[in-house]
């Protein structure tokens, strides 16, 4: 069996990340961590989220994330939503579509699993009127993307 984890370098604020996202996601688990007190020491965590494991380190200011990778998080309600979204963009980057910018520069997607069902609506214009109305949102928002497809 194959398995692949995110591995998330971090410059300097990995330990930070974790208790982040571990008080975010409400039944993750840390399963390990390994760190080093000495200056310029190393850091390195795993973290459980759902059937995800995040692996976290520190790994000093050598790389910086990018838009190119982004962390999709399926929602079924609007509260969960809600959270997610003002948590993880505090001190980051709120975007479009439900894209999101955290405190240290990972780029994720709060998407309640409405979306998918709305826009996947054989009606082609229920369909595109879902699309428009996502395009202009931040956060997306489940009662305005369920009144857009039903016009």
């Amino acid at each position: 069996m194959v398995t692949i984890t995110p591995f998330l370098w971090f410059d300097g604020d990995a330990e930070e990340a974790l208790g982040l996202y571990a008080s975010v996601f409400a039944g993750s688990t840390i399963l390990n961590v390994s760190k080093s007190e000495d200056p310029g020491g190393y850091f390195v965590a795993t973290l459980k989220v759902g059937a995800l494991e995040l692996t976290l380190f520190d790994g000093g200011p050598g790389f910086a994330f990018s838009e190119a990778i982004s962390l999709f998080v399926s929602v079924e309600t609007q509260e969960e939503v809600d959270h997610l979204w003002e948590s993880l963009s505090a001190g980051g980057e709120q975007g479009r579509c439900g894209w999101l910018k955290d405190r240290f520069g990972v780029s994720w997607q709060i998407v309640p699993t409405a979306l998918g069902r709305l826009m996947g609506d054989p009606d082609p214009l229920k369909a595109s009127r879902v699309r428009e109305a996502m395009l202009a949102m931040s956060k997306l928002d489940i009662a305005t993307l369920e009144a857009a497809h039903h016009g």
